[in-house]
């Protein structure tokens, strides 16, 4: 459609004034016509047709919403990457299960939209992390390693924990930073 749109503006270009009719060859003229009814008729067409709205196939969808389980899926596949292909795959079950409940009914869209607002947080986050230079990087390696000191013994067990899991969202050149300002000696 784009370069039948871009001959459409070279013709009607032609058409309009680059070539005078008294000078113009007769089949030229009628091809020059010819396109331009061909453009005319493109842009009604494109002015008059309908946008084509998505429609679920409401056999698949969550009762009462238009959400497809596969939609989901793959929202948890884009935004949790830093997590393994079993993790994202429990991620789905349990709030698949959830969602298919019919205790949840009256909540399930509220559900959805929470869940799909913090799964495109984490995204967002990610790329904004994963866009830092390697001196940003290690800039904030150095001020988590003292932030490390604040915390209660309890917390820094579980924060360590969190960092050889990489359960955090972060990318894992960063994640290998953290964790090294983490075991570094005190």
């Amino acid at each position: 459609m784009v370069r039948l749109l871009r001959k459409g503006v070279l013709f009607t270009a032609l058409f309009a004034g680059v070539v005078t009719p008294a000078a113009a060859d007769p089949v030229l003229m009628f091809l020059l016509g010819v396109a331009r009814d061909m453009i005319e008729a493109q842009v009604t067409k494109s002015r008059n047709a309908p946008a084509q709205a998505y429609v679920p196939d409401m056999a698949l969808v969550y009762p009462g919403t238009t959400v497809e389980p596969d939609h989901l899926r793959r929202l948890i596949d884009d935004s949790f990457t830093y997590l393994s292909d079993a993790q994202r795959k429990e991620i789905f079950a349990s709030l698949n299960e959830a969602l298919a409940n019919p205790k949840n009914a009256a909540v399930r869209g509220a559900m959805i939209d929470y869940f799909a607002e913090k799964a495109l947080t984490v995204r967002a986050a990610q790329q904004k992390l994963a866009q830092l230079s390697t001196g940003e990087k290690e800039s904030l390696a150095a001020g988590f390693r003292k932030e490390i000191d604040t915390l209660s013994a309890e917390e820094q067990t579980q924060l360590g924990e969190l960092l050889r899991q990489r359960l955090l969202p972060i990318p894992s050149d960063l994640n290998q930073m953290l964790l090294a300002a983490f075991d570094a000696p005190r």
